[in-house]
């Protein structure tokens, strides 16, 4: 995308990815395509309750993205305010995937904020596939919490590591 006269497009996808997803992967793939490099951002969310460490969702994220033989993607860990993030990565794009509408709502009142923040960053937001669209990492948890098959949301890599954290932590529900 840029040539020697522009400057390198650089979009960040920030997320905590507990687990990553068929439908994370999706908005990736696509995104990828959007900008000369992107960077997806794990983190943590204080008001979510990760299965998984920091450090174990970004290998999974990395294990992930390596699969997809996306050259112009890297994986990295950040715990700061988004827009410092972004301009520590030199992103001038935070690259969001929709589902639904109570997805619009919430990142709508994000990207405002994010555009208060520094009005030099774009929020770019993506459609879900309609065949990705119910797919939401916590229900993913729910579902293998209570034995359900999580294999039509997650990769085999992805869907061996829950199980296995759920066998482990011995989190599985009556069924």
């Amino acid at each position: 995308m840029a040539d020697s006269n522009q400057k390198e497009r650089v979009g960040i996808y920030p997320g905590t990815f507990d687990p990553i997803t068929l439908g994370h992967a999706d908005i990736i793939r696509r995104g990828s395509k959007l900008v000369d490099r992107l960077v997806i951002g794990v983190t943590t969310n204080p008001s979510k309750n990760p299965m998984f460490d920091t450090d174990e969702r970004l290998a999974m994220v990395k294990r992930e993205v390596a699969a997809m033989g996306l050259s112009n993607v890297e994986v990295v860990g950040f715990n700061a305010l988004l827009v410092k993030f972004a301009n520590k990565t030199g992103a001038s794009v935070i690259l969001r995937g929709l589902r639904a509408v109570a997805d619009f709502e919430y990142e709508y009142q994000m990207a405002g904020m994010n555009q208060q923040l520094d009005d030099d960053i774009e929020t770019v937001f993506l459609m879900a596939d309609v065949s990705l669209q119910p797919i939401a990492s916590k229900l993913v948890k729910e579902i293998a919490m209570f034995g359900g098959d999580i294999g039509p949301f997650v990769s085999p890599a992805v869907k061996h590591q829950v199980d296995a954290r759920v066998a482990e932590t011995g989190q599985r529900g009556d069924y």
